[in-house]
């Protein structure tokens, strides 16, 4: 027989032993009042007696565990078990019945009790006694005295020895399992380790931690390791599902009060919003009315919890970890810098993608990628990178800042951990760029190129659908990205609609407005990916914020020696074309992108007569594309009359 199976055994005695000293007191009750003496008072003492000796086991009794953490008097725990005992023994409710004089009325009430059971107290009636404060009997309707009492099922299955948590409460939780297995990396173990001395160290709303940052991974694991440490089973609740209605947010915050009285709980209370009203906040109104441990999981420091908690900030495992974790799970001889680097994956999760990938580093990249993509999906838009570098035509100078904007991102680790430049960094070691240029000079497709050689996800976000017109929104929609991109390149286009030039500030819009600018170039400096910005007109920009930015690259309008190239590019290997004249097309004015939306229109012309492409064919396709963006048309440079 097990420990468990030894005290379930022993629990089983006691409540037996309980339920015949109850059926005692009750018949003795009967005679009282009938005048009749067949329960000599000895017997009644003889019975305490055994429920005394009962009681003697480790640990105790459920129902004597219950009265001692919840402050009940013996009254009230007598009163309790009576209520219980009517679920668990019929005989008691045909007692109750013969007490009441009405067969009908086959259960206790506290009237009943404040006449048959011992040291009667009037007490144990109030709203604030332990019985009805902690909701351990069913809340009467009316008449408090003599309407029927019902033990909660709850309490009736913990006094029976089950410890599962009450049924109420489990469609708001999930449990948060500790990582037995693998345990935390240093400085997330350290986090744990001062969340366990506050915790040990705290009394009433002195146990509540929070954990701030973006990291929710990183925040639970903490807390699980922590609550762990403590003997305790951690819990998460996401404050959305707190009521917003006092009296019901009173209700959860009791019951789960109790629960952590009754049980070895520690509560992690998801907070993903941080614009609730201080006082009026259900979080603030709960961790109010509760007293276990508790870690509240905040995006960033709620300055209406400060006072109440420890604020610590947590964060994924650093570069160095995770690059430990990566070769422990890959083994030493696998390139892992790259994926330490570039992916803030925790440990757990880094086991699991190397088990995924079998140990090829190679397929452990892909994995790390496809991780980040239903996160950001309702987000931004997925581009597919299909341009290289030798799709695109670009000046020397942009082609070569551009190589070094993907030489930074693979060498990011090197320069900013291993030889220290991060320690010097204030503002964040994210890499943002400005790629800027008129419409069509290839700004999107120089990000196709990054993002295929980089083996990156490429994600282009629209900031005039980002930009609100409610104050504060902008940066809530800001924040939701970001926290979402993991390993991307993030693409904002037409950065003109936020990074205005500013001007003199006339109301609180405009005060907001550069608050959100300021955001966002905040954001994009943490960012552990690299954020490009593209904007036609560079000259409608602030040059304080692009004083922020690392790289700003011109694309400028081709000339003709680009647009030959261009053009020459333009028509697929497989593709039917005949006497096409590079050079004459190079004298059109036209973009990177107006080339390819002349080059697959003309190839649509040229199937649709079943014919190969031809000047002809090119230069009707041009002209419909000036006249699409109303550019000025002269005839006789869209016709063709063969080469001369």
């Amino acid at each position: 027989m097990t420990g468990h199976e030894g005290w379930e055994a022993a629990n089983g005695r006691f409540l037996a032993a309980s339920l015949e000293w109850l059926r005692l007191v009750l018949r003795a009750h009967l005679e009282s009042r009938e005048s009749t003496v067949d329960i000599p008072a000895d017997k009644v003492t003889a019975a305490a007696r055994e429920v005394a000796d009962a009681e003697e086991i480790s640990p105790p009794p459920a129902l004597a565990v219950l009265a001692a953490r919840l402050g009940l008097s013996r009254f009230e725990r007598d009163t309790l078990l009576l209520c219980a005992a009517v679920e668990l023994d019929p005989s008691i409710a045909t007692l109750c019945a013969r007490a009441h004089g009405d067969e009908r009325m086959a259960y206790p009430t506290f009237a009943l009790a404040l006449a048959a059971l011992p040291d009667p107290a009037w007490e144990a009636v109030s709203p604030y006694g332990g019985l009805r404060f902690w909701r351990l009997v069913d809340e009467p309707p009316q008449g408090v005295v003599s309407t029927a009492l019902r033990a909660d099922e709850r309490v009736i299955n913990y006094v029976k020895g089950l410890g599962h948590l009450d049924h109420r409460l489990t469609p708001l939780v999930t449990r948060l399992p500790p990582d037995a297995e693998r345990g935390l990396p240093p400085s997330q173990q350290e986090l744990a380790d001062q969340v366990v001395r506050h915790w040990q160290a705290g009394t009433g709303t002195g146990a509540v931690v929070q954990l701030a940052g973006a990291a929710d991974a990183a925040k639970q694991l903490v807390t699980a390791e922590a609550a762990a440490a403590c003997g305790l089973l951690a819990y998460r609740i996401p404050a959305s599902l707190l009521p917003a209605r006092p009296a019901e947010l009173d209700q959860v915050a009791r019951l789960w009060q109790r629960e952590a009285m009754l049980l070895p709980l520690a509560l992690y209370l998801d907070v993903e919003a941080t614009g609730e009203d201080g006082a009026a906040s259900p979080v603030a109104g709960f961790l109010d009315r509760v007293t276990c441990p508790v870690v509240v999981a905040t995006r960033e420091i709620r300055a209406d919890l400060a006072h109440r908690s420890l604020v610590l900030d947590a964060c994924p495992p650093t570069p160095a970890e995770r690059a430990a974790a990566w070769r422990g799970a890959l083994g030493p001889g696998a390139d892992i810098d790259g994926l330490a680097a570039q992916f803030a994956l925790e440990v757990p999760a880094i086991a699991e993608v190397a088990a995924e990938a079998g140990g090829d580093p190679a397929v452990a990249w892909r994995a790390c990628r496809a991780r980040t993509r239903p996160q950001l999906a309702s987000l931004a838009e997925r581009l597919e990178p299909k341009a290289g570098w030798d799709d695109i035509v670009l000046t020397e100078p942009a082609r070569r800042q551009l190589g070094e904007i993907a030489a930074q991102v693979r060498q990011r680790s090197t320069v900013f951990h291993e030889w220290g430049f991060g320690e010097r960094i204030t503002r964040g070691l994210g890499l943002s760029a400005l790629f800027a240029g008129p419409s069509g000079t290839g700004k999107t497709m120089a990000a196709e190129v990054l993002a295929k050689q980089l083996a990156l996800d490429l994600y282009r976000v629209d900031l005039s659908a980002v930009v609100s017109k409610y104050i504060g929104e902008t940066e809530k929609n800001l924040r939701r990205l970001f926290d979402a991109a993991e390993g991307v390149i993030l693409l904002f286009d037409e950065a003109d609609a936020m990074f205005g030039k500013r001007s003199e500030v006339r109301d609180a819009h405009d005060r907001y407005a550069n608050i959100e600018i300021s955001y966002l170039l905040q954001r994009m400096e943490s960012h552990p990916g690299l954020a490009i910005l593209t904007t036609n007109l560079r000259t409608a920009l602030d040059s304080a914020f692009l004083r922020r930015l690392r790289f700003v690259v011109e694309f400028a309008f081709p000339g003709p020696s680009e647009r030959e190239s261009m053009w020459r590019r333009a028509f697929p290997a497989k593709a039917p074309h005949t006497g096409l004249d590079f050079d004459r097309l190079a004298r059109l004015p036209v973009s990177g992108g107006m080339t390819r939306n002349i080059a697959l229109n003309a190839a649509f012309l040229a199937a649709a007569d079943r014919a190969p492409i031809t000047m002809q064919t090119v230069l009707d396709a041009a002209r419909n594309e000036f006249r699409k963006l109303e550019l000025p048309v002269r005839e006789r440079d869209f016709t063709w009359e063969g080469a001369g």
